[in-house]
């Protein structure tokens, strides 16, 4: 199990920060390429971009539980589920 995880591209695991536009607020998240790549899927398979998919699961997480501070957080989360 170790050789698969050391042996993996440590590309797919640096984080980048992108500016995105939530609720009418530019915002940014801090994801690892991996679960952008998700996202990015996720939101195809949703028929949107990946800033509509995250501006709208953004949404329902504030009608649900109201503001979430660690937006970045539902996203890796949203990946894994």
């Amino acid at each position: 199990m170790c050789c698969f995880h050391a042996e993996r591209d440590p590309l797919r695991s640096a984080s980048t920060t992108r500016r995105v536009r939530l609720i009418g607020q530019s915002t940014s998240t801090r994801l690892e390429h991996t679960f952008r790549q998700i996202l990015d899927e996720i939101a195809a398979g949703e028929g949107m971009t990946t800033p509509e998919f995250m501006s709208k699961l953004h949404s329902e997480v504030v009608e649900l539980h109201g503001e979430d501070a660690h937006f970045s957080s539902v996203l890796r989360c949203t990946c894994l589920i």
